[in-house]
């Protein structure tokens, strides 16, 4: 039986396989929107383990997770590593057809030489073999950006943010390029108006802005963070 993942994955003809294996194959990452977390680049992080590596802060597995009837501990909570890697594993053979199905299977392949297809009876040998790779040295949180062949990756970032992990980064002159990006949605999330008004007054803060009287205000503080993040 033929790998999942092989050579001309979803290159399905002649012309598919030849831009991508002729012209893209080779080429730099440029993400103009990711949700890295720049104090993990900063700190060039180790991962302690699969879970940690695969599902912490992936809001796109727990989705899967959570449609697949599993607890919210072994997404968000106390659940062990091992716990919410095996749930993982339960949930990805109903996800046939879904990109997480490719993703995951995808990941294996490139960062870990497995074409093993993950499940519940293959839960076991992956989680040892792959973490046994994740504490070599390739497995840091810049050298996977390296090995990626990424040029230039764009953060999310809150208007409040000091951006204090971004210029640790310039400072260090890592050879990709990390950008932040002004994402102001707390600053319209008006739902809830106890949290609301508590950003507002960070925002204040932060940009020296009274934001007490009107929308102006508001206005003129997120300006001057526009302007703190250029």
């Amino acid at each position: 039986m033929a790998d999942f993942i092989h050579d001309n994955f979803v290159l399905d003809n002649k012309f598919a396989q030849e831009l991508y294996h002729d012209y893209a194959a080779d080429m730099p990452i440029i993400d103009y929107h990711c949700h890295l977390p720049p104090a993990e680049i900063a700190q060039d992080h180790r991962y302690a383990d699969m879970a940690e590596l695969w599902l912490g802060g992936d809001h796109y597995k727990w989705r899967a997770m959570r449609t697949n009837g599993i607890d919210e501990r072994f997404c968000t909570g106390d659940a062990s590593p091992r716990e919410k890697f095996d749930k993982w594993a339960e949930t990805v053979p109903q996800l046939l057809r879904n990109p997480l199905y490719h993703w995951t299977h995808l990941e294996l392949k490139r960062y870990f030489g497995e074409d093993t297809l993950l499940s519940p009876q293959t839960a076991d040998g992956l989680w040892e073999r792959c973490n046994a790779q994740v504490q070599s040295d390739d497995f840091s949180a810049r050298q996977l950006m390296v090995r990626s062949k990424v040029h230039i990756v764009c953060t999310t970032d809150d208007p409040i943010d000091s951006l204090q992990y971004h210029k640790a980064i310039a400072d260090d002159n890592f050879s990709v390029k990390v950008l932040p990006t002004w994402r102001p949605d707390k600053a319209m999330a008006i739902e809830d108006l106890e949290v609301y008004n508590a950003y507002i007054d960070k925002l204040a803060e932060v940009s020296g802005v009274d934001i007490s009287d009107n929308f102006d205000q508001l206005m003129s503080a997120l300006q001057k963070r526009h302007d703190y993040f250029h």
